[in-house]
């Protein structure tokens, strides 16, 4: 049965649908431009006219990352390159051993970090590069949004590594693997999302512990309100949302539930200035939901491909949507 939402209002008739050849793995938007990185070796910029298709890695992208002016991509050819909103592409890294590039984040003064294996790099804002091996292999990385710090999730835990430093890395220890990793908009927080279906965190300030679970499938996508005030997460057939407006985070609090659907949550984006979500699902429904009232609306209609990809315009004024068939879509709001 398909679920229609009948009585949901709509922006389905405001949908500028496109369709790409290959699966979408992530979209960006550079200046007022919709960017959709594709699994196999290529971005498409996807203006309301002239859509272009730029190729930038030999095979798979493996990771992408943005700050609203460049794309910072990791392929499995084992380099890392810089996409401009002009579309110049450069290459600014490639791993000697010809190691796959699993993640790659943004930081303050134009920093990007990477990975490779055990190894995390850090090239500041100078150009100077800066590497530290982890424990295991690297499976997530995050930039403090204060201070020049690197949050490195790998197995058992996450270190906090200060790359301008000789200091040994702070630990926060958990068992088991950490496959992804984010600070909250304040810095206070860490959360990592687990092997298993659950999300651990942490408090930055004493590393106290914190574990949010219930899920029905491991989480995969997860971000924070623009306030900080909810942590949005996959992984269930309803929106979670997790409180963090005080100091205690989550612990002995109850996460607002939203958003019920016949199939579960695949991705979510926050809206960058209202507490809104974009929730996307596996049989390709988008919803937009107010984090205040759970009210909806529709921007998607289920019956397609798992929704892989969603993204806001850094105003709110757009969202972009990408699923694991190739179908895409941009909505002015």
């Amino acid at each position: 049965m398909t679920d229609t939402r009948p009585d949901t209002p709509s922006l389905t008739d405001k949908v500028r649908p496109l369709k790409v050849d290959g699966t979408i793995v992530g979209v960006h938007f550079l200046k007022d431009t919709p960017v959709f990185v594709l699994g196999e070796s290529a971005l498409l910029f996807a203006p309301s006219d002239n859509e272009k298709r730029i190729a930038i890695h030999a095979g798979a992208i493996l990771a992408s990352a943005s700050d609203g002016s460049r794309i910072v991509t990791g392929g499995d050819d084992g380099k890392v390159v810089v996409t401009s909103a002009g579309g110049a592409t450069t290459v600014v890294a490639t791993d000697s051993k010809k190691r796959w590039i699993d993640h790659v984040a943004l930081g303050p003064d134009g920093a990007l970090a990477f990975s490779a294996g055990k190894t995390a790099t850090v090239i500041n804002s100078k150009g100077e590069t800066r590497t530290w091996a982890a424990p295991s292999t690297v499976a997530g990385l995050a930039f403090a949004p204060k201070g020049f710090r690197l949050a490195v999730a790998h197995y058992n835990g996450v270190s906090l590594w200060f790359p301008n430093s000789q200091a040994a890395p702070e630990k926060l220890e958990w068992k088991g693997s950490h496959l992804a990793v984010a600070f909250s908009p304040d810095g206070k927080f860490i959360v990592t999302a687990m092997q298993e279906p659950t999300l651990h965190g942490w408090r930055t300030s004493d590393g106290k512990h914190m574990r949010m679970s219930g899920y029905s499938a491991r989480v995969r996508s997860y971000h924070w309100t623009y306030d900080g005030a909810f942590l949005a997460t996959s992984g269930f057939e309803q929106l979670i949302l997790w409180p963090f407006d005080g100091k205690d985070g989550p612990m002995g609090k109850q996460p607002r539930i939203l958003a019920p659907a016949q199939t579960r949550v695949a991705m979510v984006a926050c809206h960058p200035a209202a507490p809104v979500v974009a929730t996307g699902y596996a049989d390709g429904l988008v919803l937009l939901v107010r984090v205040d009232d759970g009210a909806e609306i529709l921007a998607r209609r289920p019956g397609g491909a798992p929704v892989t990809a969603l993204g806001w315009h850094p105003k709110g004024s757009q969202l972009a949507f990408g699923a694991e068939d190739g179908e895409a879509g941009t909505i002015a709001l």
